[in-house]
């Protein structure tokens, strides 16, 4: 049985406290900075779960230390547990932004580090065993914290990928870009359709089966060869009424939001063999546009 201690219990860590599977996994700890944060979790872990906070915490002997905190606690977490450490463990923090760099005081008493991010959005713990199967999991730090970092994420239902330590940031800005900055690009949609008289419920509902057809088509095809609509075609006609709508209609920052993720539409055009002379036409007019919002 592989002992388990997880350093705060909020989404991310209570959502693996209750999805790591109980025949193999002994959940040791859960560590809060107030003990009724958790008390909700520890029962459905197992009797022998002991919830308790940093303070009254002595010896940490457990295999495997989750560090999951937010991110500006981190090594601040690290550096409390750094003594009470008993024995070899594999420690992982789960941000998204930071590498296992951040856990250096830990190897440095003989942890094995690593950071293990789940790439899916848990907005509650108790929705860790449905989201994280099938999710994927960004594991990175020592080969030996990598290679128990993978065997956890295939006992969650997930699939692990790696990257260098030094790519970890970027890699979460990627993340960010298709995640956070999708809702945002939906929202600035939800925005132009109430310019038409729509409220943003409406706008939403009416947009919302737009975008999963548009995530299916991801699923299935290249980036290029899943992009429709005015650009794909590099449509200059259209095009030409997008601008005039939008220069009505809508503020500067829509308009420029538009038109440079028309000038990346066009690249995967590109890819897809559509007239490069009606591209290289289209890319102008856009270029033009885009001067004009400086001006």
């Amino acid at each position: 049985m592989i002992s388990v201690s997880i350093i705060g219990v909020g989404r991310v860590g209570g959502a693996i406290a209750l999805s790591l599977p109980s025949e193999k996994y002994r959940i040791e700890n859960l560590v809060v900075r107030q003990s009724l944060d958790a008390n909700w979790v520890g029962p459905l872990i197992s009797r022998s779960t002991a919830v308790l906070s940093l303070d009254s915490l002595n010896t940490l002997s457990s295999d495997i230390i989750f560090i999951t905190t937010p991110d500006s606690s981190i090594t601040e977490a690290a550096r409390s547990i750094a003594n009470r450490i008993a024995g070899p463990a594999t420690v992982f923090h789960t941000s998204g932004s930071y590498s296992s760099a951040l856990l250096t005081e830990l190897a440095n008493v003989g942890c094995q580090v690593g950071s293990l991010h789940p790439l899916v959005s848990i907005s509650r713990a108790d929705l860790g065993p449905e989201r994280f199967s099938g999710a994927y999991f960004c594991v990175e730090g020592t080969a030996e914290a990598v290679s128990v970092g993978k065997r956890i994420v295939s006992d969650l239902g997930g699939k692990p990928f790696s990257v260098d330590t030094r790519f970890k940031t970027l890699y979460h800005a990627a993340a960010v870009t298709a995640c956070g900055h999708l809702v945002a690009l939906f929202d600035a949609a939800v925005e132009m359709m109430g310019k038409c008289g729509l409220s943003a419920e409406d706008s939403k509902q009416i947009l919302t089966p737009l975008v999963a057809s548009t995530v299916k088509n991801l699923s299935e095809q290249s980036t290029a060869a899943a992009l429709t609509g005015t650009f794909a075609r590099a449509d200059i006609e259209t095009f030409t009424r997008h601008l005039t709508a939008l220069n009505e209609n809508v503020s500067d920052d829509l308009l420029e939001i538009y038109l440079l993720l028309g000038e990346r539409s066009l690249e995967l055009a590109a890819k897809q063999g559509v007239n490069q002379a009606r591209i290289d036409s289209l890319r102008t007019k856009v270029s033009i546009a885009k001067s004009k919002l400086k001006w």
